[in-house]
């Protein structure tokens, strides 16, 4: 079952106060954008995340091996309409006890039918302003659940942003059994 603001609020006290218990391998696969909530809302930005649902918003991690340790990530986050996609890549690693997921996006490509039309590296960011998500919890599907009933999603991530906000990320069927 998908949690609400209410149950992801109640989630996320107990994560200040005990931590998530999130690794690396909890956050691995591939996460589409289901719901987000602006800073102090408990209703859904509807039409926000219907927007972004419909470009098809995704946020994909993966282990980083040229990663110091076993926290590094590599990061995609992008938007697809049709054959056309914007892509930001990056790095990331795990940070603190609750974690605090810190990143970094370094080149900036957009692409037709998996063609790279464009590309730019991006400048690093102030050390003292680096983006971040504050992982709340995480939920994968169990192997017997693999195949899910109508309405109930493989995996979910819910994390709260820089800004504030609020977001839950559903995990795409190949990488639910990771």
């Amino acid at each position: 079952m998908i949690p609400d603001a209410q149950q992801l609020l109640d989630r996320e006290r107990r994560c200040r106060r005990e931590g998530s218990g999130l690794r690396r391998g909890d956050l691995l696969g591939s996460w589409q954008l289901e719901r987000i909530w602006n800073k102090g809302s408990l209703q859904p930005a509807t039409l926000a995340a219907s927007l972004l649902r419909g470009l098809a918003a995704r946020l994909q991690l993966e282990p980083d091996a040229s990663a110091p340790g076993e926290e590094g990530l590599r990061l995609v986050n992008s938007v697809r309409l049709g054959a056309l996609e914007v892509r930001f890549d990056g790095v990331g690693r795990l940070q603190g006890r609750r974690p605090l997921l810190v990143f970094r996006f370094d080149r900036l490509r957009l692409l037709l039918a998996g063609r790279v039309l464009f590309e730019r590296a991006l400048p690093a960011p102030d050390p003292l302003r680096m983006p971040f998500f504050a992982l709340i919890a995480a939920r994968r599907a169990a192997a017997g659940e693999l195949v899910p009933s109508k309405g109930v999603p493989l995996g979910w991530l819910a994390a709260r942003g820089r800004g504030g906000g609020l977001a839950l990320w559903l995990l795409e069927g190949a990488d639910a059994a990771g």
